[in-house]
This record gives C-alpha cells, sequence and structure tokens, in this order.
C-alpha cells in the first residue's frame, strides 16, 4: 500500500493576503508602504517639489544651523519648533549634498511612512482579527495623494504619525502586560512623538487618560492603575519639561505661542466654526465616504467596549483624535487655514475604518465593500491637484521673484555678513545655499546679542540686509523700518523681488 504525501491544498479562491500568517501581514504592509514611498519620493523629485513647501527648507535651516553658525551650539537647536526632527538630522544635514536637497530628511519621512502602516496595521489586526479590514485601514493611509506627498519631503508630519501610532499600540500593551520593558518603549514613544510636534501633547494626554478609564472599566484597582499610567506618564512629561527648560534657556520664554502668524482666520473665537474647519479638512484630504466611515468605526469600537471588558483594552487607540486639538485650537486663535494640520488624521481614519470593518459582523463584506468602493472613487494618490500638493507650491511664484535677488548677490555679494530675520526668510537663506551661501554668513535671531545690537543699530555690524515685506504683513526687520524710518539710513535698496528686498550700506 503505497502511502499518501500530505500535499497543502491551495483554493483558488484563496487570496494571497489569506494564506499569510497572521502576524506577519502588518510587516508586509509596512514594507510594501516603504517601496511605494521610494517610489513616490522620486517621482516628487523627479518634478522639484521635494522642497517646494518653505517649512521643508526651515527644516533644514534649524538643523544645520546647529554647527553652521556664526555663534554655533545648543542654543540653536531653537523653541518655537520642537527639536527631535533636527537633532535626527543634525549630523547628516552638515553635508551639502543632504542640506541642499534634503534626502536624508525624506528618507526619515519613507521609513517613517513604513512604521505608521505597520503600527496602524497592528492595532487594527490585534482588536479585529481580520485581515481585510487591516489591510483596508493601510490603505486609506498608504493611497492617500497628501500622505504620499508629505513623506516625500523632510517635513515633520510623517515621523508625528509614526511616533503616535506606535506609543498608541505598545501603551495598549504596557498596560494590559504591565512589563517594564512594555512600559519603557511606549514611554520613549510618547516622550519622542512630544517632541517631535505639538500634536502629539493632547494625543498623549488623552492616551494616558484612555489608558486609566479602560484599566479600571476592565476591573484593575483604581490604585493600581493609576500606578501604571503614572509610570507611562513619567516619560512624556520629563520630554515636555525639558523641551520648556531648552525654551526658557535660548529665547527666555518657557512656552513661544505668539509671534508667528497674522491672525486672519473667520474662525477665531468662534469654537464651533474652528471645528468645522477641521473637519473639512479631514474629509478634503480623504472623502466624506471614509471620513464618515472612520467616524462609525471609532464609535464601533466604544459599543463593543461597552459590552466586552476585554474590548475595554482598545479604547485608548481613540486618542489619536487628540491630533485634532491643534488644528483645532490654531484655528480658533485666529491662525490662517492650513490643510496640512489635518494630515496626522489621515490614520485615524484609516483606523476607524478598519474598526468599522472588524467590527461590522456578518455585515462585514458589505462594509468592506463600501470601504473599498470609496477608495476607489476617492483621492487618486498621483493626484497633481491634491490639498497638500497645492498648499506646497503657494511659494513657487515668490521664489521665482526671489531669484532676482539671489542673482543680484552672485555678482555683487562679498562675503559679509547678511542680516536677515529666520524666523521670516529661513527657506530663502536655505535656497541661497546653491549661491554659495552658508548659515554662518548670515546674521539672524538666533545669534544672540549680535542680532540685538544690529537690530538696534544695523549701520556699524552689517553691510547686507534682507527683509521680507509681504508675507504676514512683512517680518520684524520689515515691521522696525516702519516703525522707525531711520533704521535703513545710509542703506540702498539694490534688488527686489517675490516679496524680498535686499539692501546694502552705501559707500
Amino acid at each position: 500500500m503505497t502511502a499518501r504525501v500530505p500535499v497543502e491544498s491551495h483554493s483558488p479562491n484563496r487570496s494571497i493576503i489569506a494564506d499569510l500568517p497572521r502576524r506577519a501581514l502588518p510587516a508586509v504592509l509596512g514594507s510594501a508602504a516603504i517601496l511605494l514611498g521610494v517610489v513616490f519620493a522620486l517621482h516628487y523629485a523627479w518634478s522639484g517639489l521635494t522642497l517646494s513647501h518653505y517649512d521643508a527648507k526651515g527644516h533644514l535651516v534649524v538643523a544645520r544651523r546647529i554647527f553652521d553658525s556664526l555663534t554655533p551650539g545648543w542654543v540653536q537647536i531653537g523653541a518655537v519648533w520642537l527639536p527631535l526632527p533636527h537633532l535626527l538630522n543634525v549630523i547628516p544635514v552638515q553635508v551639502d549634498f543632504f542640506y541642499r536637497t534634503g534626502a536624508f530628511g525624506v528618507g526619515l519621512s519613507v521609513l517613517a511612512l513604513g512604521a505608521t502602516v505597520l503600527f496602524l496595521a497592528m492595532l487594527v489586526l490585534d482588536a479585529t482579527r481580520s485581515r481585510v479590514a487591516t489591510v483596508l485601514a493601510s490603505l486609506v493611509v498608504v493611497f492617500n495623494p497628501d500622505v504620499l506627498y508629505l513623506q516625500s519631503t523632510p517635513m515633520t508630519e510623517p515621523l508625528l504619525m509614526a511616533l503616535t501610532t506606535a506609543a498608541a499600540w505598545l501603551t495598549i500593551r504596557a498596560l494590559r502586560s504591565g512589563v517594564e520593558q512594555d512600559v519603557r518603549r511606549a514611554g520613549i514613544a510618547m516622550a519622542a512623538a512630544c517632541l517631535t510636534r505639538y500634536e502629539a501633547w493632547p494625543m498623549t494626554t488623552s492616551l494616558l487618560a484612555l489608558g486609566l478609564l479602560a484599566m479600571v472599566w476592565q476591573g484593575h484597582r483604581l490604585g493600581a492603575a493609576i500606578q501604571r499610567v503614572g509610570r507611562l506618564a513619567m516619560y512624556p512629561a520629563l520630554a515636555g519639561l525639558s523641551f520648556l527648560a531648552l525654551s526658557r534657556a535660548t529665547v527666555g520664554e518657557w512656552f513661544v505661542n505668539s509671534g508667528f502668524f497674522v491672525a486672519d482666520n473667520v474662525a477665531m473665537h468662534r469654537p464651533l466654526r474652528a471645528l468645522v474647519s477641521v473637519w473639512w479638512g479631514v474629509h478634503e484630504l480623504t472623502s466624506y465616504p471614509l471620513t464618515i466611515l472612520g467616524v462609525l468605526g471609532l464609535l464601533l469600537l466604544v459599543v463593543r467596549a461597552v459590552r466586552s471588558r476585554e474590548m475595554a483594552s482598545w479604547v485608548p487607540a481613540i486618542a489619536l483624535v487628540g491630533a485634532a486639538t491643534l488644528p483645532w485650537y490654531a484655528f480658533y486663535s485666529g491662525h490662517p487655514f492650513r490643510i496640512r494640520y489635518m494630515i496626522p488624521l489621515i490614520p485615524v481614519v484609516g483606523l476607524g475604518v478598519g474598526y468599522a470593518i472588524g467590527f461590522a459582523g456578518r455585515a462585514k463584506p458589505i462594509v468592506a465593500v463600501l470601504a473599498l468602493a470609496a477608495l476607489v472613487v476617492g483621492p487618486n494618490p498621483l493626484d497633481a491637484s491634491a490639498p497638500m500638493v497645492l498648499e506646497a507650491q503657494w511659494d513657487r511664484d515668490h521664489r521665482a521673484g526671489r531669484a532676482q535677488v539671489a542673482a543680484y548677490l552672485r555678482r555683487h555679494w562679498d562675503g559679509a555678513p547678511i542680516m536677515a530675520s529666520m524666523g521670516s526668510l529661513a527657506h530663502f537663506m536655505q535656497e541661497l545655499s546653491q549661491e554659495g551661501c552658508r548659515i554662518r554668513d548670515f546674521l539672524h535671531e538666533g545669534n544672540g546679542d549680535i542680532w540685538l545690537a544690529a537690530f538696534e543699530y544695523p549701520d556699524p555690524h552689517v553691510e547686507w540686509m534682507l527683509i521680507e515685506e509681504v508675507a504676514e504683513g512683512g517680518d520684524m526687520l520689515a515691521v522696525r523700518a516702519r516703525e522707525r524710518p531711520r533704521f535703513l539710513a545710509g542703506y540702498l535698496r539694490v534688488a527686489e523681488g517675490g516679496g524680498v528686498a535686499l539692501y546694502r550700506r552705501g559707500r
């Protein structure tokens, strides 16, 4: 009798995804996101859009100036933008190639996209046990044209999304296990997020609060729950206090929350209008069907948590919605509307879509088809008119005008320091690196007493002066010149373009 050799049966109806081991799926999705990210990063580099957003150049300048400055040192880290992205870039960006192209920062952003998808997939898969829900939740992020553009730049939103999704998953794991190693990992992720962008501050607070609520709901004693959450809270608290101390040491203020925008938002002091602005921005970045499905999914998680104490452990994932607090407060305070501020909420939409599918019960196939249809008819990954892609090109016409100023400097600049406000013209400083200008060739706010002396009486200190005269009502030098007419006495206006004027001391 011939023994039968067992042969694995492969149904023609089974998908590749269904054949994957459950735990391997997030890693596969994260790796695929990185490969896709590399393709899109090259696409936008060839299109000349990698550094088209002025903040992309600004982040490179802040990292570069820590060593390349008239007054180099830790005080150059600054106090308006949070420091972690610049510290990660500080060594590579000293190399002219990485400074002029932003290539290292782009690499970090691509890896951050992969990490975002990895942890988002784990949040959905571990809660729902649904591969289909996990894949569709990930596609909400990786097929979004605005996310794909931002991960092709050295901007800070991709790193924020990676760290917040990581913090959410690691915190849920730490609260469930109580193991010190898990607590430390979650705490470090929260601290890193809080040192990347301010959206992480309310998100982290919400994560800790919901974590405490979830533990109590699951039957843990209040004292034990507070102790475990308190161990987690130490990490972001220390990060926040360290940043406040840095701010105080560098600019003399514990926290800088004004002076960098002109209040002109119609939602100013109108909380509901500001909330509607956030909602509108999210739907513009995704679509109404996906946004509504995402909200329903998060509500389904709450319903499941009420019915099941075990499911309550996943409620802290909802804390990712806390990223909406910052744009809401910014618009309420009068900050001009920026679609970019809602980008960190796209993984939240993906999370909600995943939960909507995974918790739909018998209606799961129907909901999955609806989500897939919304993705198909939603934003095109290559959409050149995507909101973030358009916002990034607002400065394009001005850059063409600034080229006239750059051309004059190319012909006449003698190497003497150029006084300019980095708060307004950091992007132009980076552009002028193509003309051979280094950050140490500029006298800016980060140079302390030298800047203050020149701001009072520029004539004895600088021969050249760059002034932004248009954007945000003009920079601090423009305001100074308007308030004190003799500020520019002795200087000749030698070039202008793109809202920027170049002055040279008369001889």
